[in-house]
């Protein structure tokens, strides 16, 4: 019997993609690495942990990675974050959900404050049990530490009694490997191909979409 929803944040409840990719190619050439929003768009849903190896060298990010994040981090609040919007119809499916008798806990790889700003815009904080960020674990996804964190805050419920619901290829695997099922919404920008490759049990457009066919998704 399903009794938790954990939702990824960005690009699943709030339009925040494009500012994340643009906060990054923005910040690296800063720093002299080359990159383009193809480069970056395609690394979206990993936390900066795991994007920042897939552009620098082990050296680099020992040199350089904490000021490379700190510089991103006050970008992203000052110039992109004021321009976050929320998806359509989320509070409502949280609403749905919580009729149900379930949980609901947002499980982000982004950092802490950043959560707290999406959580925000959303107007669902009372609808909300939990939320984990980067800040609760050492790897973000595709490992699956941010899920099985979740879960840590649902005492007696396993993953099993869980899904997730998510918007990248990095939610699915990540949610795998926390043994868990994973929905995917297409309003993140990754094709439906992606999603159902890396084990999307379901395929939805957006939240709203997902409210609008609810009976019929793995959340009934």
């Amino acid at each position: 019997m399903l009794k938790a929803v954990l939702f990824d944040v960005d690009g699943t409840l709030v339009d925040s993609n494009e500012s994340h990719v643009a906060s990054w190619v923005e910040v690296f050439r800063e720093f002299g690495i080359e990159v383009t929003a193809d480069d970056i768009r395609g690394q979206i849903g990993k936390g900066g942990d795991q994007l920042k190896p897939v552009f620098m060298s082990d050296d680099d990010i020992e040199r350089r990675g904490e000021a490379i994040d700190a510089a991103r981090s006050k970008l992203f609040s000052e110039r992109y974050q004021p321009r976050i919007t929320p998806f359509r119809s989320v509070r409502a499916l949280f609403e749905r959900i919580r009729r149900d008798g379930r949980q609901i806990v947002l499980a982000s790889s982004s950092k802490p404050e950043e959560l707290e700003h999406s959580l925000g815009l959303i107007g669902a904080r009372d609808l909300v049990d939990a939320t984990t960020s980067s800040g609760d674990v050492e790897r973000t996804k595709p490992h699956g530490d941010i899920f099985r964190a979740a879960l840590d805050k649902l005492p007696g419920i396993g993953p099993d009694e869980a899904i997730v619901v998510g918007d990248t290829p990095y939610d699915a695997i990540a949610a795998r490997r926390a043994g868990l099922r994973a929905v995917g919404l297409l309003c993140g920008g990754f094709p439906r191909a992606a999603l159902e490759e890396a084990g999307c049990v379901a395929i939805f457009d957006d939240p709203e979409d997902l409210l609008r066919r609810y009976e019929a998704s793995p959340l009934a």
